[in-house]
């Protein structure tokens, strides 16, 4: 039989464990977190990781703010090959948008990494693309249709610049002129902001990528944002038709960006910085610093990460094939 005593003294070394807690979840938490994001800085996706990696400061999956290395080239592949040989212990993620695992597959018959390779963490945001044009298209050129006109009038300056070879964005323009009997010519990049360096400067007539990427010289008149790609309007860009409004309906998608770690990260861990991304999402300043990119802040378990993805692959796949795109292509 428990005396008084004996349950007093329990019921006190209880509550110094449960006091004690906070402090053991801390001293699990990695010291810092490396953010790999296989993009320039300063493009729509690093803005996620740099926002999201500033607020895992002090949550129980890091001890200090996040810090971004960004590794541009390749579509983004970079990025995701060096995360396959990383510590699979929580201290180092990658943002990748959804196609370096969703379309790649289908591209390059030797990728350098899977899908296995990767544990998913969470969406980060959902963006929606965009045709954008520059002072080499003529002012009048105010619609898609008017667009794919003068490009066919001129075959020698008709193309168009993407993120990179085997992007969302790629395919996009790729189906656009398919579909249209019009012959675009694509010019891969780096990147998006590169590209739209280069339309502004009037280097190549157009370009297509996230739309955040292009809202700033789109305000000062640089360029002209002719369609989006989203089911609806961009909240940002309420004046902008879509693609679907603009004539052409299988032009419509949302791509994402999400947070992975090594395949073989433990599950508390995992489970950790998901909470602490989804926490970091819904924070004012993260959601006001994304908007102004043209992002639409988007948390998920990783089991609905991965289901988007498989879905993604799925819908990509006959795409691709009718597109005729491949790694030697």
């Amino acid at each position: 039989m428990t005396t008084r005593r004996e349950f007093i003294h329990t019921l006190g070394a209880g509550a110094a464990l449960a006091a004690l807690q906070p402090l053991a979840a801390q001293a699990q938490a990695v010291e810092q977190v490396k953010i790999y994001y296989g993009f320039p800085a300063g493009s729509a996706g690093d803005n996620v990781a740099r926002r999201v990696g500033e607020k895992l400061a002090g949550t129980a999956y890091s001890r200090h703010a996040g810090i971004v290395e960004n590794k541009p080239g390749a579509g983004g592949r970079i990025a995701l090959e060096t995360l396959k040989t990383a510590p699979a212990d929580g201290s180092v993620l990658a943002l990748a948008q959804v196609s370096a695992l969703a379309n790649y597959p289908h591209i390059y018959s030797k990728l350098n990494y899977s899908a296995q390779d990767f544990a998913p963490v969470s969406i980060g945001a959902i963006m929606h693309h965009g045709l954008a044009v520059g002072p080499l298209v003529p002012a009048g050129v105010k619609s898609v249709k008017d667009y794919l006109a003068w490009a066919k009038a001129h075959p020698d300056l008709a193309n168009y610049g993407s993120p990179g070879a085997g992007t969302t964005p790629h395919f996009l323009g790729a189906l656009l002129g398919i579909n249209s009997g019009v012959a675009l010519k694509h010019v891969p990049y780096r990147g998006t902001v590169p590209a739209v360096t280069d339309t502004v400067a009037g280097q190549i007539a157009s370009v297509v990528g996230p739309c955040g990427d292009f809202l700033a010289n789109a305000k000062a008149g640089k360029m002209r944002i002719l369609a989006t790609s989203g089911p609806q309007r961009f909240p940002s860009l309420p004046d902008v038709p879509t693609f679907a409004e603009a004539g052409f309906p299988e032009l419509t998608t949302e791509e994402w960006f999400g947070f992975y770690a090594p395949a073989k990260t433990p599950a508390r861990v995992l489970a950790e910085a998901n909470a602490a991304i989804n926490a970091a999402l819904k924070e004012k300043s993260v959601t006001d610093s994304l908007a102004i990119m043209g992002l639409i802040p988007h948390g998920t378990t990783a089991a609905e990460m991965e289901r988007w993805q498989k879905a993604e692959y799925a819908h990509w796949g006959p795409i691709i094939k009718k597109i005729g795109f491949t790694a030697d292509s």
